[in-house]
């Protein structure tokens, strides 16, 4: 069992007895060295690292845009660089492994002594070392900056360099193994996402017997159908309804995966509730709800809430009772539909689509036996509460191995934990 001693720094708490504590600033100095000619654009993210503005964008598939002026307040990069956001901080810094430049808006440090890179790495992602460095600044409450001066009030352990070489090497390792851990189980989670939405399309466009006569639906994107079928237009079985706000209802959104739930369901929306919700649109239990600028993403739902919507949604009634709502409810979630809501959607920019309502009037609808419908519906109901129990039993292990990973992290980055010889 190895010596340890009181660091004096409430983050890390102990340290091995042949550890310093050193203040940042001694550490690492700060870098207003301005962009050099030729260096390429870089983006610092969590997802990423420190990669090229075009890597980033070709990978988040969003389209391409570099900055042709104001350039010359960017600041160049070299490798083993690290960065800090000044406003969005959040997942620590970032260790660069490419030179460029990045915009003033973030904080470059160089190492201003001897020290392992990598070691500081893992260091600078422990999370309690970044709730530290979050204390130092209130910037996520009020808008403040994190500066230089910010990530120079919270000391950091030094252990002998090659200590460091060697801490570094077993998380590169460890993490590395978690890390491929968690994206097999991710995989795994997309595979049963994926099987959930060819279900549904198989569902309730080809029925659940598999011997039944077929016939064309004259519908491109259903293809063939049961012969007992029909398929008639949207408009025959809704009337839109633009109802305002009656008054104190709650606020609803549309989740693809979810549907539509109460806002304040859960804390992952980050959509702006306007002040004056005296326009928004009054959804009842059971009507129709689309993001018009989303359908072609999924983003429609049967409603099982009553409230307000954005007034940028459409709402509608069913008319009559030849649609059940829950195999509608499925019905227009299917992943082809949403292909033929992407093919039916225009505007400039793919985030900006938008659905017109004559082009969802006109769309088509497979309309079983409504008898039918209901047993499709509770088989889809069966399928998904299955489907979704065992994502969510997968979803416990990330989190598991998440939290793993950081309790390793720190208890290595901090000496808490001597690195196994072999």
């Amino acid at each position: 069992m190895r010596e340890m001693k009181i660091s004096g720094v409430d983050w890390c708490h102990t340290i091995p007895d042949n550890w310093s504590i050193i203040p940042s600033k001694y550490l690492f100095r700060d870098s207003n060295v301005r962009r050099l000619d030729g260096d390429i654009q870089l983006t610092a993210s969590q997802k990423y690292g420190i990669i090229s503005q075009v890597d980033y964008m070709e990978r988040e598939q969003a389209a391409i845009v570099l900055a042709n002026k104001g350039l010359e307040s960017w600041k160049h990069v070299e490798p083993l660089d690290f960065i800090i956001s000044l406003r969005s901080f959040q997942g620590g810094l970032e260790m660069s492994e490419a030179k460029g430049c990045i915009t003033w808006h973030y904080v470059v440090l160089k190492a201003a002594q001897k020290i392992h890179h990598s070691y500081y790495k893992w260091l600078f992602k422990s999370t309690q070392y970044i709730t530290a460095l979050q204390r130092t600044c209130n910037f996520i409450r009020d808008g403040q900056d994190l500066r230089y001066s910010n990530f120079a009030k919270v000391p950091l352990p030094y252990p002998p360099v090659e200590e460091q070489k060697t801490i570094a090497d077993f998380l590169d390792t460890k993490c590395a193994e978690i890390d491929a851990l968690m994206e097999d189980i991710r995989a795994e989670i997309s595979t049963l996402a994926e099987y959930k939405k060819s279900v549904i399309t198989e569902a309730v466009t080809k029925g659940l017997n598999p011997d039944v006569g077929m016939k064309e639906s004259g519908v491109a994107w259903v293809g063939k159908c049961p012969e007992h079928w029909k398929t008639e237009k949207f408009k025959y079985h809704f009337k839109r309804r633009t109802v305002k706000n009656p008054g104190e209802a709650q606020v609803l959104s549309l989740y693809r995966e979810y549907g539509v739930i109460p806002k304040d369901s859960r804390d992952d929306n980050h959509n702006v509730t306007s002040e004056d919700t005296s326009k928004y649109l009054f959804v009842r239990k059971g009507d129709f709800v689309i993001n018009k600028m989303k359908a072609w993403q999924g983003s429609v739902a049967v409603s099982e809430y009553e409230g307000i919507v954005s007034p940028a949604y459409y709402v509608y009634e069913f008319i009559g009772s030849t649609l059940h709502r829950k195999y509608t409810h499925y019905f227009m979630r299917n992943k082809s539909f949403a292909a033929e809501f992407r093919r039916l959607s225009g505007g400039i920019r793919e985030g900006q689509w938008d659905l017109a309502a004559a082009s969802l009037e006109n769309s088509f609808i497979c309309i079983p036996p409504l008898s039918e419908q209901q047993v499709i519906a509770d088989y889809l109901d069966t399928i998904c509460y299955e489907v979704a129990a065992t994502i969510a039993e997968k979803q416990k292990q990330i989190s598991t191995l998440e939290e793993y990973k950081k309790s390793l992290i720190y208890e290595y980055v901090t000496g808490k934990k001597e690195v196994p010889t072999l």
